[in-house]
C-alpha cells in the first residue's frame, strides 16, 4: 500500500505569513513520486516549517519565568526538590518523529539532483540540515547525551532504538557539520526565502543560530569542567571550547558583515507590534486578527487565574544603567526608579505614566494590579496594553521575533571576549551601538568614567557554587544579555545553564525567596502613591486592590527586608542540585530500553 505524506493548507494557513498563505500546496501526495522537482522541496520545507515554528508561547512564556529574574506565586516542580525520573517526560515516540522526518527528506532529496538547480539544491538541504541541527540543541539542552538521527529509523536499527546515547561532544560535532553546511549553502534572497514575512529558514537565520549555538556550546564546555551527564571531562576529540567560541565569533560577524539587518529604533515595538519590523527581525512568527491567527501572551500575563503571577524581581531591574551609563541605586522607590533609566526598563517593566486602552478606545493610566504580581513589579514586554487584549485569552495580535539582530551583536561580543579578543572597536559596535538605542552613554570598561558595577561582580561572583574568574568587560556583556534578550524564549535560563551559574535560581535574595520593589519608610507609613492612587502597605487587601498585603493568616509569604519597611521579599523555596544542569531520562522511556541509561545523580532519586 502506498504511503502518503499529508500536508494540510488549513495547518500552513496557522504560519500566519502573507508570503505563505499565497501559495497552493497540495494536500497529499504519494511518497514514492514525490522529492521530483525544486516545488517539491519546497512543500516539504513547508511542512517542516508549520510543524517546529516556534509559537508565541515557547518564546514569550519560556523558562526565563522560572529564574533568577522572575518571581511567580508558584514555580515548577522541578525546583521542589522531589523531582524524580519519573515525573520526566519528553522522551516518546514523537519526540523523535521531527527529526525522522528531516532525515526522511534528506535520504530522499537526491531524487530531484538533476532536474533542480545546485544552488537551489543545497539551499534546501541546507534547511533540512538547519532542522536537524535546531531539534538536537534542543534535545541536547535539556539530556546532555541524545540520539543524532540521521536517517529515517527502521525496525532493524536496534542500535539506535535498543542502544545507549551518543556521546554529547559526537553529537555536537554532528550539529556542526549540519550548522557549517546550512551556513555556506542556504540562500539570502529569493522567492520563499527572504521574505517580509521572516518564516522562512535562510541563510541569515542559519548563520544567526550557528552564533548562537555555538556559543552556548563553546561557554558550557569552558565554565563546566565535566559533561554534567556522566560527569566525565570533556575530551575535546571533535572541538575544543576556544574552536567552538572561535565558530560563535566567526558566523556572528559574517552576518554583521552582511549589513543586511540593523537595530531597530523603537525598542518596545519589536514586541507589540502586528509587524515585525523587518529592519532586525532576522526569523519570526507573524500574528494578524484579519487571518484570526492570535495568542494569549498578554493575558498569560495580567491573569489572576491562568498566570503563575509572574514578577519581575528587583536583581532583573537593578541590571538596567543609568542614562550616563554608570550603575542605578540599590534602595530606591518604584516610583522613582524609572526615572533616567535605559529606556529598555520602561519598556519590559510597568512604569509610573504609562496608559493602556480601553474597550472604548479610551486612553487611561495603568495603576499596578497587585493581583498581577508578587514581587511588585509587573511585565510589559509582551503585553500589548490593550484592554482587549488584555481581558481575554487568545486576543493577542503582536507579532513575535524567535531571532533578532540585538542578539547576534550580543554573541560576538561575548565570543570576542571569552577569547581575549575584545577592542573598542568590537564594543562600539555591539554593546555601545545596543546602548546607544536604549539612550544609555556606552563607557568601555576601563576607560575614563567607567564606574565598576560591585554588585554585580558580586551577583554573580561570590555566594556561588562555581564562582568564575570575570574582567569588567565580561560582566558588563551579561549585564546587557539581560536588559536586551530576557523573556525571549529561554535566554536568560540558557545563560544561568551555560555560565554554570544554575544555583543562583535557589539562590535569590540570601535564599529567601524573591526580591521586589523597595518600600520606604515612608511609603510603609502613608503608602505608595502611583498617578491618582495611594496603595497602603497592610495586611489585608480590599476588593480594589489600593492595599497590598504583605503578611497575614490568608497568606504569609510576604515580608519586608526591614520588617516594617525594606524590599518586599516573596518567600518561595527552591532546591538546587548540580545534576540539575541535565533533567532526568523519564523511567517510562527506561523500561522499554534501559541501555539509553541514566543522567548522573538522577538514578539515586
Amino acid at each position: 500500500m502506498k504511503r502518503y505524506i499529508l500536508i494540510c493548507a488549513a495547518a500552513l494557513l496557522a504560519l500566519s505569513c502573507s508570503d505563505l498563505l499565497e501559495k497552493s500546496p497540495a494536500n497529499e501526495f504519494a511518497a514514492e513520486t514525490f522529492f521530483a522537482s525544486e516545488n517539491d522541496l519546497r512543500l516539504y520545507a513547508n511542512g517542516l516549517i508549520n510543524t517546529a515554528l516556534p509559537a508565541a508561547g515557547d518564546i514569550g512564556l519560556g523558562e526565563d519565568l522560572y529564574t533568577d529574574f522572575c518571581g511567580t506565586r508558584q514555580s515548577k516542580n522541578f525546583y521542589w526538590g522531589n523531582y524524580t525520573a519519573a515525573q520526566a517526560t519528553n522522551w516518546t515516540t514523537s519526540t523523535w518523529s521531527f527529526p525522522r522526518r528531516v532525515a526522511y527528506m534528506i535520504e530522499n532529496m537526491p531524487r530531484c539532483k538533476g532536474t533542480v538547480p545546485s544552488d537551489k539544491y543545497n539551499h534546501y538541504e541546507g534547511v533540512a540540515r538547519f532542522w536537524r541541527s535546531w531539534i538536537a540543541v534542543k534535545r541536547m539542552k535539556v539530556f546532555g547525551e541524545i540520539y543524532f538521527i540521521d536517517k529515517v529509523i527502521q525496525p532493524a536499527d536496534s542500535l539506535i532504538l535498543y542502544g545507549p546515547r551518543q556521546d554529547r561532544e559526537y553529537v555536537f560535532h554532528r550539529i556542526r557539520e549540519d550548522l557549517e553546511f546550512a551556513c555556506e549553502n542556504c540562500l539570502a534572497s529569493g522567492a520563499d526565502i527572504h521574505t517580509a514575512g521572516r518564516v522562512y529558514v535562510n541563510k541569515y537565520v542559519a548563520l544567526a543560530y550557528a552564533s548562537s549555538a555555538f556559543l552556548y556550546e563553546g561557554t558550557y564546555r569552558k565554565y563546566h569542567d565535566v559533561n554534567p551527564a556522566t560527569l566525565k571531562p570533556w575530551t575535546g576529540e571533535y572541538e575544543s571550547a576556544e574552536e567552538l567560541l572561535s565558530l560563535a565569533e566567526k558566523y556572528a560577524k559574517q552576518l554583521i558583515d552582511t549589513k543586511a539587518f540593523s537595530l531597530h529604533p523603537d525598542y518596545r515595538s519589536l514586541f507589540v507590534s502586528a509587524t515585525l519590523p523587518a529592519d532586525e527581525v532576522i526569523w519570526g512568527r507573524t500574528y494578524s486578527t484579519e487571518l484570526s491567527a492570535t495568542h494569549g501572551l498578554a493575558y498569560k500575563y495580567v491573569s489572576t487565574t491562568s498566570s503563575q503571577s509572574y514578577s519581575p524581581t528587583k536583581e532583573y531591574v537593578r541590571m538596567f544603567l543609568k542614562t550616563d551609563g554608570t550603575p542605578a541605586e540599590e534602595a530606591i522607590s518604584v516610583t522613582q526608579e524609572f526615572v533616567g533609566r535605559d529606556k529598555r526598563l520602561s519598556a519590559t517593566v510597568l512604569s509610573p505614566g504609562q496608559q493602556w486602552v480601553r474597550l472604548n478606545d479610551s486612553k487611561e493610566l495603568l495603576h499596578p494590579n497587585w493581583t498581577w504580581t508578587c514581587a511588585g513589579y509587573q511585565w510589559i514586554k509582551w503585553v500589548q496594553l490593550e484592554e482587549n487584549a488584555m481581558s481575554a485569552d487568545n486576543k493577542s495580535y503582536n507579532s513575535i521575533p524567535i531571532i533578532r539582530y540585538a542578539e547576534v551583536l550580543l554573541n560576538y561580543a561575548e565570543a570576542a571576549a571569552e577569547l581575549g579578543h575584545m577592542n573598542q572597536n568590537i564594543w562600539n559596535q555591539t554593546i555601545g551601538a545596543l546602548r546607544q538605542r536604549a539612550g544609555v552613554k556606552s563607557i568601555y570598561p576601563g576607560s575614563a568614567g567607567y564606574v565598576a558595577d560591585t554588585w554585580l561582580r558580586a551577583y554573580y561572583t561570590q555566594d556561588v557554587l562555581h564562582p568564575a574568574s570575570l574582567t569588567d568587560i565580561q560582566l558588563e556583556i551579561r549585564r546587557e544579555r539581560a536588559t536586551e534578550l530576557t523573556l525571549e524564549g529561554q535566554s536568560h535560563y540558557d545563560d544561568l545553564m551555560r555560565w554554570y551559574l544554575g544555583d543562583l535560581i535557589e539562590r535569590r535574595y540570601k535564599h529567601q525567596g524573591w526580591r521586589g520593589i523597595y518600600i520606604t519608610p515612608e511609603e510603609a507609613a502613608s503608602g505608595i502613591k502611583w498617578g491618582n492612587k495611594t496603595y497602603t502597605v497592610s495586611t489585608t487587601r480590599n476588593s480594589n486592590e489600593t492595599n497590598y498585603k504583605i503578611s497575614g493568616t490568608a497568606n504569609g509569604n510576604w515580608s519586608l527586608s526591614n520588617g516594617t519597611y525594606g524590599y518586599l521579599i516573596y518567600h518561595y523555596d527552591m532546591e538546587w542540585d548540580d545534576m540539575m544542569y541535565t533533567h532526568p531520562i523519564p523511567q517510562s522511556a527506561l523500561n522499554v530500553n534501559p541501555e539509553i541509561g541514566q543522567n548522573e545523580g538522577w538514578q539515586w532519586i
